[in-house]
Protein backbone atom coordinates (compact mmCIF):
# COMPACT_ATOMS: atom_id res chain seq x y z
CA UNK A 1 0.00 0.00 0.00
CA UNK A 2 1.70 3.44 -1.01
CA UNK A 3 1.72 6.51 1.79
CA UNK A 4 -0.75 9.24 0.73
CA UNK A 5 1.95 11.23 -1.33
CA UNK A 6 2.16 8.02 -3.30
CA UNK A 7 5.41 6.11 -2.00
CA UNK A 8 5.24 2.70 -0.80
CA UNK A 9 5.49 3.21 2.91
CA UNK A 10 8.14 1.75 5.09
CA UNK A 11 8.40 0.58 8.72
CA UNK A 12 12.26 0.23 10.42
CA UNK A 13 11.98 -1.02 13.35
CA UNK A 14 15.47 -0.49 14.51
CA UNK A 15 17.16 2.94 14.03
CA UNK A 16 19.70 4.56 16.21
CA UNK A 17 19.01 8.03 15.44
CA UNK A 18 19.63 9.86 18.97
CA UNK A 19 22.55 8.15 19.63
CA UNK A 20 23.47 9.23 16.04
CA UNK A 21 22.69 13.01 16.96
CA UNK A 22 24.05 13.37 20.91
CA UNK A 23 27.62 12.08 19.14
CA UNK A 24 27.44 14.76 16.69
CA UNK A 25 25.26 14.00 13.18
CA UNK A 26 22.95 16.81 12.43
CA UNK A 27 19.92 14.12 12.20
CA UNK A 28 18.27 17.16 10.33
CA UNK A 29 20.30 17.73 7.44
CA UNK A 30 18.60 16.47 4.09
CA UNK A 31 21.88 14.78 3.17
CA UNK A 32 23.28 12.25 5.20
CA UNK A 33 27.02 12.91 3.42
CA UNK A 34 26.43 16.15 4.95
CA UNK A 35 25.36 15.95 8.77
CA UNK A 36 28.74 14.96 9.80
CA UNK A 37 29.40 12.92 12.61
CA UNK A 38 30.02 9.50 13.07
CA UNK A 39 30.03 6.38 11.22
CA UNK A 40 30.90 8.48 7.84
CA UNK A 41 29.67 8.17 5.04
CA UNK A 42 26.43 7.76 6.82
CA UNK A 43 23.24 6.89 5.10
CA UNK A 44 20.61 8.28 7.61
CA UNK A 45 18.87 11.48 8.33
CA UNK A 46 15.83 11.90 9.51
CA UNK A 47 14.88 13.94 6.45
CA UNK A 48 16.47 10.88 4.42
CA UNK A 49 13.99 8.42 5.78
CA UNK A 50 11.12 10.78 5.33
CA UNK A 51 12.33 11.24 1.65
CA UNK A 52 12.66 7.68 1.05
CA UNK A 53 9.05 6.84 2.26
CA UNK A 54 9.84 5.42 5.60
CA UNK A 55 7.11 6.55 7.39
CA UNK A 56 7.38 4.58 10.88
CA UNK A 57 10.37 3.61 12.67
CA UNK A 58 11.45 2.40 16.77
CA UNK A 59 14.24 5.54 17.41
CA UNK A 60 16.65 3.36 19.90
CA UNK A 61 17.54 5.02 22.95
CA UNK A 62 21.24 3.12 23.22
CA UNK A 63 23.67 2.97 26.19
CA UNK A 64 27.08 1.23 26.32
CA UNK A 65 27.97 -0.27 29.98
CA UNK A 66 31.80 1.02 29.85
CA UNK A 67 31.47 3.23 26.81
CA UNK A 68 33.99 5.62 25.53
CA UNK A 69 31.18 7.64 23.53
CA UNK A 70 28.57 10.11 25.19
CA UNK A 71 26.43 6.44 25.34
CA UNK A 72 28.57 5.49 28.24
CA UNK A 73 28.66 5.05 31.41
CA UNK A 74 30.70 2.62 34.15
CA UNK A 75 29.14 -0.27 33.94
CA UNK A 76 25.83 -0.87 37.11
CA UNK A 77 25.63 3.16 37.59
CA UNK A 78 22.35 3.31 36.93
CA UNK A 79 22.53 7.43 37.81
CA UNK A 80 24.62 7.95 34.34
CA UNK A 81 22.86 5.34 32.54
CA UNK A 82 19.62 7.36 33.33
CA UNK A 83 21.35 10.57 32.52
CA UNK A 84 22.69 8.91 29.45
CA UNK A 85 19.36 7.53 28.18
CA UNK A 86 17.88 11.31 29.18
CA UNK A 87 19.93 12.92 26.72
CA UNK A 88 18.71 10.59 23.87
CA UNK A 89 14.86 10.81 24.70
CA UNK A 90 15.30 14.82 25.05
CA UNK A 91 16.58 14.54 20.86
CA UNK A 92 13.51 12.54 19.88
CA UNK A 93 11.32 15.89 21.76
CA UNK A 94 13.17 18.39 20.41
CA UNK A 95 12.80 16.92 16.82
CA UNK A 96 8.90 16.22 18.07
CA UNK A 97 8.59 20.18 19.10
CA UNK A 98 10.41 21.04 15.05
CA UNK A 99 8.09 19.05 13.40
CA UNK A 100 10.46 16.56 12.45
CA UNK A 101 9.12 13.66 14.06
CA UNK A 102 6.19 12.30 15.68
CA UNK A 103 6.25 10.35 19.07
CA UNK A 104 2.81 8.91 18.18
CA UNK A 105 3.38 5.11 17.79
CA UNK A 106 1.66 2.64 17.67
CA UNK A 107 -1.35 5.23 17.66
CA UNK A 108 -0.88 6.08 14.15
CA UNK A 109 -0.92 2.74 12.81
CA UNK A 110 -4.64 2.20 13.68
CA UNK A 111 -6.47 1.00 11.10
CA UNK A 112 -10.15 1.28 12.12
CA UNK A 113 -11.58 4.64 10.81
CA UNK A 114 -14.22 4.53 13.39
CA UNK A 115 -12.44 3.91 16.69
CA UNK A 116 -10.28 5.68 18.45
CA UNK A 117 -9.68 8.03 21.32
CA UNK A 118 -12.82 8.17 23.98
CA UNK A 119 -12.99 11.37 25.35
CA UNK A 120 -15.45 12.03 28.04
CA UNK A 121 -16.95 15.21 29.76
CA UNK A 122 -20.28 16.29 31.06
CA UNK A 123 -22.31 13.65 30.33
CA UNK A 124 -21.15 13.43 26.56
CA UNK A 125 -18.82 10.77 25.19
CA UNK A 126 -17.17 11.45 21.97
CA UNK A 127 -15.35 8.99 20.02
CA UNK A 128 -12.39 10.40 18.34
CA UNK A 129 -10.81 8.33 15.16
CA UNK A 130 -7.59 7.52 14.57
CA UNK A 131 -6.06 8.69 11.04
CA UNK A 132 -5.40 5.63 8.56
CA UNK A 133 -2.40 4.64 7.70
CA UNK A 134 -2.78 6.32 4.26
CA UNK A 135 -2.96 9.53 5.85
CA UNK A 136 0.11 9.41 7.89
CA UNK A 137 1.83 12.81 7.66
CA UNK A 138 4.54 12.88 5.07
CA UNK A 139 6.24 15.18 5.97
CA UNK A 140 7.11 13.35 9.32
CA UNK A 141 9.02 10.29 10.57
CA UNK A 142 6.24 8.55 13.03
CA UNK A 143 7.79 7.15 16.00
CA UNK A 144 7.90 4.74 18.88
CA UNK A 145 10.69 4.86 21.07
CA UNK A 146 12.93 1.20 21.49
CA UNK A 147 15.29 1.48 24.81
CA UNK A 148 18.48 -0.78 23.98
CA UNK A 149 20.01 -1.35 27.22
CA UNK A 150 17.27 -0.93 30.12
CA UNK A 151 20.10 0.53 32.31
CA UNK A 152 18.69 4.45 32.47
CA UNK A 153 15.40 2.85 34.09
CA UNK A 154 16.68 3.36 37.22
CA UNK A 155 14.42 0.73 38.40
CA UNK A 156 10.93 -1.20 37.06
CA UNK A 157 9.05 1.22 39.23
CA UNK A 158 10.39 4.00 37.04
CA UNK A 159 9.16 2.34 33.68
CA UNK A 160 5.82 4.20 33.58
CA UNK A 161 7.79 7.63 33.11
CA UNK A 162 9.11 7.01 30.34
CA UNK A 163 6.45 5.14 28.55
CA UNK A 164 4.50 8.46 28.95
CA UNK A 165 7.02 10.13 26.80
CA UNK A 166 6.94 7.33 23.68
CA UNK A 167 8.97 4.20 25.02
CA UNK A 168 6.97 0.85 23.58
CA UNK A 169 9.76 -1.44 23.43
CA UNK A 170 12.76 -2.74 25.65
CA UNK A 171 15.57 -4.75 24.74
CA UNK A 172 17.24 -5.49 28.57
CA UNK A 173 20.54 -5.55 27.40
CA UNK A 174 23.49 -4.70 24.44
CA UNK A 175 26.44 -6.81 23.88
CA UNK A 176 27.68 -6.14 27.09
CA UNK A 177 24.93 -7.18 30.34
CA UNK A 178 22.89 -4.63 31.79
CA UNK A 179 21.73 -4.81 35.38
CA UNK A 180 18.88 -6.40 34.19
CA UNK A 181 20.17 -8.88 31.88
CA UNK A 182 22.94 -10.65 30.51
CA UNK A 183 23.91 -9.80 26.88
CA UNK A 184 25.09 -11.47 23.82
CA UNK A 185 28.71 -10.67 24.55
CA UNK A 186 28.29 -12.33 28.20
CA UNK A 187 26.91 -15.79 27.56
CA UNK A 188 27.16 -17.03 31.28
CA UNK A 189 25.05 -14.36 31.89
CA UNK A 190 21.29 -14.45 31.93
CA UNK A 191 18.38 -12.46 33.75
CA UNK A 192 18.50 -10.91 37.06
CA UNK A 193 15.74 -10.52 39.58
CA UNK A 194 15.65 -7.24 38.39
CA UNK A 195 15.17 -7.87 34.79
CA UNK A 196 12.58 -10.35 36.09
CA UNK A 197 10.69 -7.50 37.87
CA UNK A 198 11.50 -4.88 34.68
CA UNK A 199 9.55 -8.03 32.78
CA UNK A 200 6.59 -8.21 35.10
CA UNK A 201 6.86 -4.31 34.98
CA UNK A 202 7.09 -4.34 31.16
CA UNK A 203 4.03 -7.21 30.58
CA UNK A 204 1.57 -4.69 32.79
CA UNK A 205 2.04 -1.93 30.60
CA UNK A 206 2.57 -3.55 27.47
CA UNK A 207 6.01 -2.51 26.26
CA UNK A 208 7.19 -5.07 23.88
CA UNK A 209 10.00 -7.51 25.06
CA UNK A 210 12.91 -7.17 22.14
CA UNK A 211 15.48 -10.13 22.27
CA UNK A 212 17.73 -8.99 20.41
CA UNK A 213 21.10 -8.92 22.21
CA UNK A 214 19.97 -10.76 24.77
CA UNK A 215 22.52 -13.81 25.48
CA UNK A 216 21.00 -16.86 24.65
CA UNK A 217 20.64 -17.87 28.36
CA UNK A 218 19.08 -14.36 29.16
CA UNK A 219 16.38 -15.28 26.34
CA UNK A 220 15.68 -18.92 27.50
CA UNK A 221 14.85 -17.23 30.74
CA UNK A 222 12.97 -14.40 29.82
CA UNK A 223 10.64 -16.83 27.35
CA UNK A 224 10.26 -18.62 30.93
CA UNK A 225 9.26 -16.28 32.91
CA UNK A 226 6.84 -14.49 30.66
CA UNK A 227 4.24 -15.50 28.01
CA UNK A 228 3.99 -12.42 26.51
CA UNK A 229 4.46 -11.35 23.13
CA UNK A 230 8.21 -11.17 22.09
CA UNK A 231 10.04 -9.75 19.06
CA UNK A 232 13.81 -9.27 17.83
CA UNK A 233 14.01 -6.14 16.47
CA UNK A 234 17.25 -6.23 14.34
CA UNK A 235 18.60 -9.67 14.15
CA UNK A 236 19.31 -12.50 11.31
CA UNK A 237 19.25 -16.65 11.29
CA UNK A 238 21.88 -17.95 13.05
CA UNK A 239 21.85 -21.09 11.25
CA UNK A 240 23.30 -19.10 8.07
CA UNK A 241 25.95 -17.35 10.04
CA UNK A 242 27.66 -18.78 12.93
CA UNK A 243 25.81 -21.62 14.95
CA UNK A 244 27.94 -20.11 18.22
CA UNK A 245 26.70 -16.67 17.49
CA UNK A 246 24.62 -15.60 20.07
CA UNK A 247 24.31 -11.85 18.37
CA UNK A 248 21.47 -13.81 16.16
CA UNK A 249 18.74 -15.84 16.23
CA UNK A 250 18.95 -19.96 17.08
CA UNK A 251 15.99 -21.51 14.73
CA UNK A 252 13.87 -22.83 18.21
CA UNK A 253 13.96 -19.03 19.31
CA UNK A 254 12.69 -18.03 15.73
CA UNK A 255 10.25 -20.48 16.14
CA UNK A 256 9.05 -19.09 19.37
CA UNK A 257 8.76 -15.55 18.38
CA UNK A 258 6.46 -16.89 15.73
CA UNK A 259 4.35 -18.70 17.87
CA UNK A 260 3.32 -15.79 20.00
CA UNK A 261 2.86 -13.60 17.38
CA UNK A 262 6.19 -11.64 17.16
CA UNK A 263 8.70 -10.35 14.51
CA UNK A 264 12.05 -10.37 13.70
CA UNK A 265 13.66 -7.77 12.15
CA UNK A 266 16.31 -8.24 9.35
CA UNK A 267 19.87 -6.66 9.75
CA UNK A 268 21.46 -5.24 6.99
CA UNK A 269 25.14 -5.32 8.38
CA UNK A 270 26.74 -7.11 5.84
CA UNK A 271 28.82 -9.25 8.15
CA UNK A 272 25.65 -10.33 9.78
CA UNK A 273 24.32 -11.58 6.66
CA UNK A 274 27.11 -13.35 5.48
CA UNK A 275 30.07 -14.97 7.31
CA UNK A 276 33.88 -14.43 6.65
CA UNK A 277 32.83 -10.78 5.39
CA UNK A 278 35.98 -7.87 6.59
CA UNK A 279 34.63 -5.06 8.95
CA UNK A 280 36.05 -2.23 6.80
CA UNK A 281 33.79 -2.34 3.96
CA UNK A 282 36.12 -3.73 1.63
CA UNK A 283 33.63 -6.82 1.44
CA UNK A 284 29.87 -6.44 0.96
CA UNK A 285 27.06 -8.33 1.43
CA UNK A 286 24.33 -8.70 -1.64
CA UNK A 287 20.56 -8.30 -1.49
CA UNK A 288 20.12 -11.75 -1.74
CA UNK A 289 21.99 -12.56 1.05
CA UNK A 290 18.48 -10.57 2.82
CA UNK A 291 16.64 -12.71 1.03
CA UNK A 292 18.51 -15.87 1.97
CA UNK A 293 18.01 -14.83 5.94
CA UNK A 294 14.12 -13.60 4.99
CA UNK A 295 13.39 -16.88 3.88
CA UNK A 296 14.85 -18.63 6.02
CA UNK A 297 13.48 -17.01 9.02
CA UNK A 298 9.83 -17.62 7.50
CA UNK A 299 10.84 -21.02 6.69
CA UNK A 300 11.26 -21.77 10.05
CA UNK A 301 8.43 -19.25 11.65
CA UNK A 302 5.83 -21.09 8.99
CA UNK A 303 4.74 -17.79 7.82
CA UNK A 304 5.82 -14.91 6.13
CA UNK A 305 4.23 -11.93 8.47
CA UNK A 306 6.94 -13.38 11.22
CA UNK A 307 9.77 -11.19 9.44
CA UNK A 308 10.17 -7.57 8.58
CA UNK A 309 12.44 -5.11 8.32
CA UNK A 310 15.21 -4.18 11.43
CA UNK A 311 18.29 -2.41 9.01
CA UNK A 312 20.11 -0.79 12.33
CA UNK A 313 21.65 1.45 9.24
CA UNK A 314 24.34 3.64 10.57
CA UNK A 315 23.80 1.64 13.85
CA UNK A 316 27.98 1.88 14.72
CA UNK A 317 28.99 1.39 10.81
CA UNK A 318 28.64 3.53 7.83
CA UNK A 319 26.92 2.94 4.56
CA UNK A 320 30.08 0.80 3.16
CA UNK A 321 28.90 -1.82 5.34
CA UNK A 322 25.45 -1.88 3.67
CA UNK A 323 24.93 -4.63 1.19
CA UNK A 324 26.12 -4.11 -2.21
CA UNK A 325 23.51 -1.95 -3.94
CA UNK A 326 21.98 -0.13 -0.77
CA UNK A 327 23.52 3.05 -0.05
CA UNK A 328 20.53 4.26 2.42
CA UNK A 329 16.94 3.97 3.10
CA UNK A 330 16.16 5.54 -0.59
CA UNK A 331 17.28 1.75 -1.78
CA UNK A 332 14.75 -0.15 -0.28
CA UNK A 333 12.62 -0.98 -2.76
CA UNK A 334 15.63 -2.91 -4.02
CA UNK A 335 14.71 -5.23 -1.07
CA UNK A 336 10.78 -5.11 -2.31
CA UNK A 337 12.14 -6.31 -5.78
CA UNK A 338 14.21 -9.17 -4.82
CA UNK A 339 11.54 -10.33 -2.89
CA UNK A 340 9.04 -10.20 -5.64
CA UNK A 341 11.81 -11.97 -7.69
CA UNK A 342 11.36 -14.85 -5.31
CA UNK A 343 7.91 -15.84 -5.44
CA UNK A 344 6.41 -12.88 -2.77
CA UNK A 345 2.94 -11.61 -3.11
CA UNK A 346 2.49 -8.37 -3.41
CA UNK A 347 0.34 -8.86 0.07
CA UNK A 348 3.88 -10.46 1.73
CA UNK A 349 6.03 -7.28 0.60
CA UNK A 350 3.59 -5.09 1.68
CA UNK A 351 3.64 -7.26 4.92
CA UNK A 352 7.42 -6.88 4.83
CA UNK A 353 7.33 -3.39 4.13
CA UNK A 354 5.09 -2.37 7.25
CA UNK A 355 2.06 -4.08 7.91
CA UNK A 356 4.11 -6.98 9.87
CA UNK A 357 5.43 -4.11 12.52
CA UNK A 358 1.85 -2.11 12.64
CA UNK A 359 0.23 -5.51 13.41
CA UNK A 360 2.87 -6.27 16.69
CA UNK A 361 2.19 -2.87 18.09
CA UNK A 362 -1.13 -2.31 17.34
CA UNK A 363 -2.49 -5.97 18.41
CA UNK A 364 -0.33 -6.28 21.52
CA UNK A 365 -2.18 -2.73 22.46
CA UNK A 366 -5.47 -4.00 22.13
CA UNK A 367 -4.73 -7.59 23.89
CA UNK A 368 -3.76 -5.34 26.47
CA UNK A 369 -6.72 -3.79 26.89
CA UNK A 370 -8.81 -6.32 26.71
Amino acid sequence: MPSHDGKPLWFDAHLDLASLAVGGRDMTAADPLEAGGPHQPGSVTIPALVAAGVRCALGTIFTEAEGDGPEGYPAGDAETAHRRGRAQLEAYLTWQDMGLVAIDLPGALRQDHHVGEIRGGMGVTEIVPHPPITQLDASKLHLGVLMESADPIRSPEELSWWTERGLVMIAMAWWRSSRYAGGNGHPADGLTDLGRELADAMDELNVVHDLSHLSQKATGQLLEHTSALVVASHSNARALIEPADERHLADETIREIARRGGVIGVNLVSNFLRSGLARDGRERATIDDVVRHVEHIAAVAGRRDAVALGSDMDGGFSRERLPEGISGPVDLEKLAAALRAAGWTESDIEGFRWKNWARVLTENRAAAKA
